[in-house]
């Protein structure tokens, strides 16, 4: 117990610190041999304290220099209360959110923008590819793969979790058409029209699509822009409604980042078994994490009432469409289901990746883009820091997005049309919830690079936001 209350005590009055500006955004916190020092403290219990502030998204840690201040304390949006969670409902997905698509908007502001040069990961991707197609012998091409996929990669996508903490077997797994089909797959085979289905507030607009096609009902559970769905209040859902799914991304979940901490995760795996319903685990931003790549909900799932998706879209190209679904006790339905939704997929394309996985070009890939993305980030933040109103920012260990949160005459969805006029395509907050909530926030990625003609829109939509 002392050893518990010494790291607590450290957390706390690194928090004041931060919260009294001792330690600015961006700043770098002392180190942990000052730490331990200055505190009499032992190196386990600094750096343990370290990492509960750096999973709550306030600090980050930089390979050999240090951690550094993230987020204040004061832009921390505070979950809902456990008891505002609403009753379940059909689901309406706005218009809006087909128009940004057909823009091909969903991750930068300026769709329309001349492309940059093509990334060399993507140029290794290519070539891999087309060495796969140029194999193919006799007549390859007159037939349909296996439903589940082709061995190979199906091997390197195990090998690929096993290192992530999940010892994964090769015939645990089923290639789909991207994580989109993956999740459809999944709510298919283990909900039935007007199930019940609980999803994070604000979450993934996607999967709110397809509760929609599939009849289903949603239930909001709210979630902290930092550490995900808020796991009081879906036991208290549950308390009230039979839920048969939950979807919910551990690893920086869209819109904001948000990482969840094991101990939310060890309870709603819990809560999966006591209650009798099924984990629909989006895993497709792992790969996009600035300080290590989180271990997989999945990986901690000993009953298979976990169904892991994902797909390389956010991590590689999201031209590639190709994912993966992992089903425990609902595999061989949802194999039986991508056959037929989609029959086969591409033999060739997926031979391509698993040599460009097996290479090492894929983790070379990842390397550059983390460096890229955290580049991006801080200049997104540090450009929104200049606004000249009250703000509240996410800043994420991985993702492509953070979430604002602006002042609450703000109206975003007014905002969108005069935004596409000036060739600003954004993507308001009430997208990411069915029940009209979050009308002064707004998800803006940091995929791209904030170049001049990026910030020139960005300095353009505060104009019109404010």
């Amino acid at each position: 117990m002392a050893s518990q209350y010494r790291y607590q005590e450290l957390e706390n009055w690194l928090l004041r610190g931060i919260s009294e500006h001792r330690w600015r955004l961006g700043e770098r916190l002392p180190s942990i041999r000052t730490l331990c020092i200055e505190q009499n403290l032992s190196k386990a219990t600094v750096q343990h304290a370290l990492q509960r502030l750096e999973a709550q998204g306030l600090v980050e840690a930089r390979p050999k220099t240090g951690y550094f201040v993230t987020l204040p304390p004061t832009h921390v949006k505070k979950s809902l209360n456990v008891g505002q969670v609403e009753a379940p409902r059909p689901v309406t997905v706005s218009d809006l959110f087909l128009d940004i698509m057909k823009r091909s908007a969903a991750f930068d502001l300026l769709p329309d923008l001349s492309p940059g040069r093509l990334p060399p990961g993507i140029v290794s991707l290519n070539r891999s590819i087309g060495r796969a197609l140029r194999r193919q012998q006799g007549e390859h091409h007159q037939y349909y793969d296996a439903p589940a996929g082709v061995p190979r990669f199906l091997e390197q996508l195990a090998s690929s979790y096993a290192k992530r903490g999940w010892a994964a077997r090769p015939e645990q797994l089923c290639v789909t058409s991207g994580c989109q089909h993956a999740l459809f797959l999944a709510l298919m085979a283990c909900c039935h029209r007007n199930d019940v289905v609980a999803v994070e507030s604000p979450g993934f607009y996607g999967a709110l699509q397809l509760l929609e096609q599939l009849g289903l009902r949603v239930v909001e559970v709210p979630s902290s822009i930092e550490t995900g769905m808020n796991i009081d209040a879906l036991e208290e859902a549950l308390k009230r409604w039979k839920i048969k799914a939950c979807i919910v991304s551990p690893a920086y979940a869209t819109p904001g980042g948000a990482l969840m901490p094991i101990n939310a995760k060890k309870r709603l795996i819990e809560l999966a078994e006591r209650h009798d319903f099924a984990v629909i685990e989006d895993d497709i931003y792992a790969d996009t994490a600035l300080n290590g790549t989180p271990d997989p909900l999945k990986g901690m799932d000993p009953n298979e009432r976990v169904i892991l998706c994902s797909s390389f879209s956010k991590s590689v190209s999201r031209d590639l469409r190709l994912g993966w679904v992992s089903g425990g006790r609902w595999h061989d339905r949802i194999v039986h289901l991508k056959l037929v939704t989609q029959l086969a997929t591409s033999r060739y394309l997926q031979e391509g990746v698993a040599e460009y996985m097996a290479d090492g070009s894929l983790g070379s890939h990842l390397r550059r883009q983390r460096n890229e993305l955290r580049i991006n980030r801080d200049c997104l933040i540090a450009s929104l820091q200049t606004w000249p109103c009250e703000t509240r920012i996410s800043s994420p260990q991985g993702g492509l997005a953070i979430w604002v949160e602006l002042p609450e005459y703000v109206n975003t969805l007014s905002a969108y049309l005069p935004a596409l006029d000036n060739g600003i395509v954004i993507t308001p907050g009430p997208l990411f919830s069915t029940s009209d909530q979050f009308r002064n926030c707004l998800r803006i990625s940091y995929a791209h690079p904030w170049n001049s003609a990026r910030l020139g829109a960005l300095a353009k939509l505060r104009g019109l936001l404010l």
